[in-house]
């Protein structure tokens, strides 16, 4: 995926070309892409599955996702995979993944949804490139043993962390493996684009499976809903896997 502009006229002598303009630009984005890949690399490193990295190192993946837009990785709103059209399906942009963690960039088209999903021993960072975006998330509730057991067979409490709307450009959203809404669902207002960092990633022969979730209001418990728990729900989730370039 490359972005550039075209100059009409030939260029004179000292001159940068139309080509090398191009060149620099996609440079330009690499090095941002890179400097992520390499942060990853070294925060991860020694981090394993429940194990959250130290608040320097989560500050600084932060720090350069915060400072990343659209233009870093060669992606605009009008692209066709962000056609209205295209809804529910979304495009999943592999950028990298290893056993430590992965990264990619899911490009929603309005109306598009990400179902209600869970991170098992995984901190994520989600930055939002551009785009409006509303996002409820939940962490599981300590509550549960003040719900009598007949009223919640299959059902597993959890307490709503978020429940707004975002607009980029805005702070990249950080959750932990038990705090920070682990279980979240994104809904695309607009267009949007989602860049994702997973330590660890998913991985079934590890137990890290992606659990997809049903939520009910509670109202014994203001402000808590309850999860369908442990039991995958089926959903009309629409995901296509690309490389990225």
């Amino acid at each position: 995926m490359q972005m550039g502009v075209q100059q009409k006229g030939g260029g004179g002598r000292g001159e940068m070309s139309d080509e090398s303009k191009k060149s620099k630009k996609r440079q330009k984005r690499l090095s941002r892409v890179q400097r992520l890949y390499d942060c990853c690399k070294e925060v991860f490193a020694d981090c394993e599955p429940g194990i959250v990295p130290s608040p320097d190192k989560i500050e600084k993946i932060a720090a350069i996702l915060d400072g990343m837009s659209e233009a870093d990785v060669g992606l605009s709103p009008n692209m066709p995979i962000f056609s209205r059209e295209r809804a529910p399906v979304i495009t999943y942009l592999h950028l990298h993944e290893c056993d430590k963690f992965s990264i990619g960039i899911f490009c929603m088209p309005p109306t598009s949804v990400i179902p209600l999903h869970n991170h098992p021993g995984m901190t994520v960072f989600s930055k939002l490139l551009f785009g409006t975006m509303h996002i409820k998330a939940y962490d599981w509730s300590n509550e549960v043993d003040n719900v009598n057991a007949s009223e919640c067979d299959g059902l597993r409490l959890a307490k709503l962390k978020v429940n707004s709307e975002f607009t980029a450009p805005c702070r990249t959203s950080i959750l932990y493996p038990a705090d920070g809404g682990n279980m979240h669902c994104f809904t695309a207002t607009t267009a949007c684009a989602v860049l994702d960092v997973l330590g660890p990633p998913y991985s079934d022969p590890d137990g890290r499976h992606c659990q997809y979730y049903y939520d009910f209001p509670f109202s014994k418990f203001p402000g808590m809903y309850v999860c369908v728990y442990s039991w995958m729900i089926f959903y009309n989730l629409y995901v296509f896997a690309c490389c990225y370039f």
